[in-house]
Order: C-alpha cells, then structure tokens, then sequence
C-alpha cells in the first residue's frame, strides 16, 4: 500500500518551534553576553554582601487552665494563633527583649531588634518559630532566644493581669455582701424573725460563690507556653552560597540573553530562514553554496577533484535542467539583490562550466558593462575565438558582437564566453539587437544561455533583460539580503515579465572581506588597478535607486525576442 506523502505545513507548530529556536541561536553573542553578565551579578551579590547567621527557637503556646489533666480539657482553648504571632512581633515584646540584651551588654533598640526576627506558624500547630538573622552565630542565637522569652514573659503578664482584674471584679462584688452579713448576724439576737435568718442564708450562699470564684482564679495554671527549642549558635551562614548564586546567576543570564535575542530577532530585516526566504521571495531554494578555502582565489570550482562546492553547482545545474520552466527555454539571469556581485559571477561560471560538463552548448554572457571583471578573474583558461558570422558580415565590433572567448574546464570542456566591456551608453547597449541575436541562440538544441546581469536593486540592467532571458535566478547570502529586498525583487521580475526560478546561498567572508570588496570595488570604479577596464566617472553608485534607470524597459529595438 502506498502511503501519501503529507508536505511540511508552514503552520506546523513543532517546525515553527525549532525553526524559531535555531535563529535565537544566530545571536550567539547576545546569549554568551546574558550568561556571562548573570554569572558577574551572582558572583558580586555572592562576594559583596556581609555573611550573616540564622538562630531558630521555637515556642509552645498554651492557654491558662485549672487542671491540665481533666478529661477532654483543650490546649488550643481561646487561643488565636494568628493574633499570638502578631504579638510576637510587637513594639512591647521588642522592649522587653532589648531591655534584658542591655543587661547583658547588647546595646540594641527595639526597631532594630525587631528587623531581623522572622515569626513563623507552623500548620496545624500551636507552635510559633522564632528565626532571628544576626551578623554572628552568637548575637544570632541570644536575639532569638530573648525575643523568645520576652514573648513568653509578655503573654504571662498579660494572662496575670487578666486574672488580677477578674479577682478583684469579684472582690468588689464581695464586699458590700460581708457588710450586710454582719449587718444581719447584728440584729439576729434583736429579732429573730425567718425572714432575717433567710437573707442571711442567701448572703452567705453569694459570697460563698464569689469566694470559690476567686480561688478558682487563684488556682489556675498560668504558664504562657513552653521553649520546646532553644536556639543555639549556627555554624554557617545562612542564605545562598557562591556556586547555588553562580547557578542562579547562569540560568538568569540566560532567560536574559534568549529575551535579548528574541527582541533582536523580531526587529531583524535580515531574512532568518530559508523557509522565510522561499516566502519572500515566492521561488524554491535551490541550494546552499558551502565554504572552501581552495575556492577563495579561484573563480572556477567545476574541475577541481573532492571539491564539495563543485558538486554543489553540479546539482544545482541537475536540478535547473529537470524544471519544466527553465528546460522550456534554456535561458537564465543570474543576479545578486545588491553590493558585491562577486558571488553572482562565481554562480555563473560554474553553472555554465556544469552545464558544458552536461553535454550542453553553453554561452556565458557577462552584462554586467559598469564593472566588467570575467575575463581579468578567470585569466589563462579563457582564450579568444572569432566572433559569429553574423557579427562579421555586419561588421559591428561592438559588445556583444565584438569578440568571444572559449572557456576550458579541465576535465569538464569548454564553454563560450561574451566578456563584458565598458560602453558609453549601458543602457542602449543592453536593449540592442546584437543582444536579442545572441540570446536566441538558446533556441538551438542542446544550447543553454546563461546571463550575468549587476544587483537587481542597484542598477536597472538585470530588469532590462527581463523580457529576453525569462528565467531569473537571485545569488544571495541569506544574513545580509532583507525580506523587503526579497519581495521588491519579486515584483519587479513579476512586472517584467519574468519568472524566478529560484535562489541560491552563499555564506558571506565577513565583515572584513566586505570592506575589502567595497574598497576593491571602489577601486575598479575608479580605473586605478592595472589592466582594470577604465569605467566612466559618471556611473551610478552601487546603492542607487532602481527607479531612477527603470527608462532601461522602453528601449526594446525591433526584431527583439520577447
């Protein structure tokens, strides 16, 4: 049974994840950045701060009760543990505790002493936990332990003074009734009558009661609670130590450097993945150019054994003669979006080199009439040949009719290039007939046609010849071409009646090289090098405006084939 193969879905959620996280990854030195600045904090927060020690006591809380032991007697009876541990932690529990440090020669205030105590409960318990924090084990352990006792003092004083003032309610009610006893036991031998002997009796009864009352006041247990634990002087100090603060440190570092990075990456115009490429760009990725460094002086990868750029192109070169859009016509444009278009130049001849290798009659076309550098870069392997016949017979020497050059590839054989050469007039010269005349010669069989046009973005030469050499393919490196560059080029080839086909990447030399490419460019401008074709002052800077040369598209000549 033959199972359907399903294609990616660009909504695939585990896809969009990795893709996502491997470009948070291009910002490696935002990462390396946030770790290393987490590490810093936690190792200053770990070797600036004070050591400081914790002491830790805790206390039993119990209420006042007459018998302790009675049957079904209660330990939590009238006791709000959330109010005993606000108590804690009051201004007269701080005053007792500092008053009796002073005796011992600890000279602290009752704020100060409360700031570093921590009351705590336990669930489900009638226990509060003393934590004191100190700059010593010792001064830690004879806070907490003070503060501990002061509670308990506190809450036995209060306690005793509940008692006094309900013995002394019932005092006050007793009095009056022994003064009317004796009043009474008086005039017992006086009058001896039932209803005196019966007040008596009932006032008897009353201070009788009043009397059980009070002893039963004096009886009860008022013991405030129990110091189960007694602090006692910590051997380390407490908190977080230097590697749990490195770690922490590191982790946060690193949420930093992916927040960072994230923020980079959303602000970042630079295409962040072949798949946003294609999106971009609206054309598969043929393929991705790998770096070698035997390829650095040398423009012709095709020929060079165990080369793994040359195969590269070999299968870039398959896959362009397998489209149905590129084999209908056996033309294409090989361009770069703007800067150097060095990259480009190599794409071309290689491409031309694997396509000769192919069996194919290939003619290399250099348009590119502003900085013409083909024949200079690939030397002794280009030798020239007559021009074409019909290019005789008319007489005309100028480019592209002037003169070809043969190409060996060792290994490979040969192709035919028409080299670039200065022109007055660029844009004439590329609307021409003598144009049109060579780019019909892919209609031969087995001929293949390839163009090396300037950036699309930077000059309007490529867009010029839109219309003769249908199929476009952009040489790129994907951290410098922006998505906006990506998108503008695709509607421009739309516009002119071209297709792309496809792009191609390549990893950039760095910023260095760069330099010294636009330098090098500078210099090829300005006619300074030897053997360097002399280029008119006038030309337009690479970083012109399309726009401004977009006149190129009415020079169509007749006889032009669209």
């Amino acid at each position: 049974m033959t199972h359907q193969i399903r294609p990616l879905d660009d909504q695939d959620e585990p896809a969009l994840l990795r893709d996502q996280f491997r470009q948070l990854l291009r910002y490696r030195a935002l990462l390396a950045g946030g770790v290393v600045a987490g590490l810093l904090g936690g190792g200053f927060l770990a070797l600036s701060g004070d050591d400081t020690y914790t002491a830790t006591g805790e206390v039993q809380v119990r209420s006042a009760t007459a018998d302790p032991f009675a049957t079904g007697a209660s330990a939590d009876k009238g006791i709000n543990i959330g109010s005993e541990r606000q108590t804690a932690v009051s201004d007269t529990v701080g005053d007792l505790a500092a008053g009796t440090l002073l005796k011992k020669g600890d000279d602290v205030t009752a704020r100060k002493l409360l700031a570093g105590l921590q009351v705590t409960n336990p669930p489900n318990t009638l226990t509060l936990r003393f934590s004191y924090t100190g700059a010593s084990p010792e001064q830690a352990r004879a806070r907490a332990e003070a503060l501990a006792n002061a509670y308990l003092a506190h809450r036995k004083a209060r306690t005793q003074e509940s008692i006094d003032n309900m013995a002394n309610g019932y005092r006050a009610q007793l009095d009056p009734l022994e003064e009317k006893r004796d009043l009474l036991e008086e005039r017992t031998g006086v009058d001896a009558a039932d209803d005196v002997s019966s007040a008596r009796a009932n006032i008897i009864v009353s201070i009788s009661e009043l009397s059980r009352k009070i002893s039963e006041l004096k009886a009860l247990d008022t013991t405030p609670g129990y110091l189960n634990k007694k602090p006692v002087a910590p051997t380390e100090p407490a908190g977080a130590g230097l590697p749990l603060l490195l770690g922490l440190g590191a982790v946060v570092g690193l949420a930093l450097g992916l927040l960072l990075s994230w923020v980079r990456l959303v602000f970042d115009p630079a295409v962040r993945s072949p798949r946003e490429l294609v999106r971009s760009l609206g054309a598969p990725l043929l393929g991705t150019l790998p770096r070698e460094r035997a390829a650095a002086g040398a423009l012709l990868a095709i020929g060079r054994s165990g080369s793994r750029l040359a195969e590269e192109y070999r299968a870039v070169a398959f896959r362009l003669a397998y489209d149905p859009s590129f084999a209908e016509r056996r033309r294409l444009l090989v361009t770069a979006p703007r800067g150097d278009n060095a990259a480009a130049s190599a794409a071309a001849v290689n491409l031309a080199a694997a396509f000769a290798e192919m069996g194919r009659d290939v003619l290399l076309v250099e348009a590119d009439l502003r900085t013409p550098s083909l024949a200079r870069d690939l030397g002794p392997a280009a030798h020239e040949v007559r021009p074409p016949s019909w290019a005789a017979e008319e007489g005309d020497r100028t480019w592209p009719a002037g003169g070809r050059c043969n190409v060996d590839v060792p290994g490979s054989g040969a192709f035919a290039l028409v080299a670039g050469t200065t022109a007055d007039n660029v844009p004439r010269a590329l609307t021409s007939a003598s144009v049109a005349r060579i780019v019909a010669e892919a209609d031969r069989p087995g001929a293949v046609v390839i163009v090396l046009a300037p950036p699309v973005l930077s000059y309007a030469d490529a867009v010029a010849l839109v219309d003769r050499v249908e199929g476009v393919m952009i040489v790129c490196d994907p951290r410098e071409v922006h998505r906006s560059d990506l998108e503008r080029i695709r509607e421009i080839i739309s516009a002119s009646g071209g297709q792309v086909l496809g792009a191609l990447l390549h990893t950039g030399r760095g910023r260095l090289g760069r330099g010294e490419r636009r330098s090098g460019s500078g210099r090829r401008r300005g006619g300074g090098g030897p053997g360097a074709p002399a280029v008119d002052a006038d030309a337009p800077e690479l970083t012109r405006n399309p726009d401004e040369t977009m006149g190129l598209r009415t020079f169509t000549l007749p006889g032009a084939r669209r």
